[in-house]
């Protein structure tokens, strides 16, 4: 049973609080803040739970549609997690980005119970490797504004598993199922609820594929994601535009619609 009694979480961000690429069987993302939210919601009756979380935002566009909303909501848990598509684009302002994300901490901290911020998940890897620099500053701007606000700081960029490949997804932007469990399970220990296990222990080794498998995998990966990727990038579009969030109200969540599926 838990020990530390939240009774609403409201989710604030992109993708990856959307829950992107944590696939149901019905094609809908469920992801770590639905697997959290299903947690809290057994363990108190009444729970209420809403994520206004919607891929390809930026923070500008975060605090714009979801920053009031989620502080009205007045909840025991906020997440807030944005920025790091920012440091995704071409041309990106570190300033307006770091103007941004204090004015929705700066409206969430006192609004809310708890404020968590998160230093999100990185993969290794070339074509992220040009953008190290500003994600670094991203998550420098992070840790201050945590220290400045008495919000909770949930360091997965630091977490060696969560940079291995295979809890990815093959467009290599998003976690994978696996993924999504274990930042559900960091981010309930950084609230302080009981280890249910270690989301740190690395995954079993494996013998690495063979050179032709990773080059068609990596033709795949081009074609299919990083090439679409860049056109939106270069054009300003997003995969979120005129995609409503998926729980804009703070209303009572079934534990039962997001129960672990077998193996996961």
């Amino acid at each position: 049973m838990e020990t530390t009694a939240y009774t609403s979480f409201v989710a604030v961000g992109d993708s990856f609080t959307e829950g992107m690429s944590d696939r149901l069987p019905d094609g809908s993302y469920r992801g770590w803040a639905d697997l959290l939210a299903a947690r809290l919601a057994r363990a108190h009756p009444g729970f209420r739970y809403a994520n206004l979380a919607v891929r390809g935002k930026l923070i500008g566009q975060i605090v714009a549609e979801q920053v009031e909303p989620a502080a009205r909501m007045r909840a025991d848990v906020v997440t807030l997690v944005g920025g790091l598509n920012d440091t995704l684009r071409p041309s990106c302002d570190m300033g307006r980005v770091r103007a941004h994300l204090e004015e929705a901490v700066a409206r969430l901290a006192p609004s809310c119970g708890r404020l968590v911020l998160m230093r999100s998940p990185g993969r290794r890897g070339p074509v992220l490797q040009r953008f190290r620099p500003r994600m670094e500053e991203l998550f420098a701007l992070i840790d201050d504004l945590g220290a400045r606000y008495g919000a909770t700081v949930v360091d997965l960029y630091g977490a060696p598993v969560l940079g291995d490949p295979r809890l990815w997804d093959a467009d290599r932007l998003h976690l994978c199922a696996e993924g999504h469990r274990r930042v559900a399970e960091a981010v309930g220990q950084a609230l302080g609820l009981p280890a249910t296990w270690d989301w740190r222990t690395p995954l079993p080794p494996a013998a690495p594929a063979p050179w032709a498998t990773r080059r068609v995998a990596d033709v795949r990966f081009a074609g299919r994601h990083l090439a679409p990727w860049i056109g939106r990038r270069l054009t300003g579009r997003s995969t979120g535009d005129g995609r409503p969030p998926k729980r804009p109200e703070l209303l009572p969540y079934d534990a039962s619609t997001t129960a672990p599926r077998p193996g996961s």
